[in-house]
């Protein structure tokens, strides 16, 4: 799935869980790039990591920064989850 497809899936279910009253693909699009960054500007978890902070995301897992090298640790919920598909 590339980022035009995840956005479009994400508007969809904002619709799907707020009566309609969803997020627009551009909406989806900006909060992506805040949350992750471009090229050009870095989002919100990089900064974070910079700062030398984890970014915990409950149940779906976190992002550490080690030795100048980003790590993704999956939550036992998002395990769980696929376990169960690949089960």
């Amino acid at each position: 799935m590339d980022k035009t497809q995840l956005v479009e899936m994400t508007a969809r279910r904002a619709g799907e869980d707020t009566d309609g009253r969803g997020l627009s693909a551009q909406d989806v699009s900006r909060v992506l790039d805040a949350l992750f960054g471009t090229v050009e500007h870095p989002g919100s978890i990089a900064e974070a990591l910079k700062e030398r902070q984890s970014v915990n995301l409950g149940s779906f897992g976190a992002f550490r920064a080690a030795d100048g090298t980003a790590s993704f640790r999956p939550g036992k919920a998002l395990d769980e989850y696929l376990q169960e598909r690949a089960g």
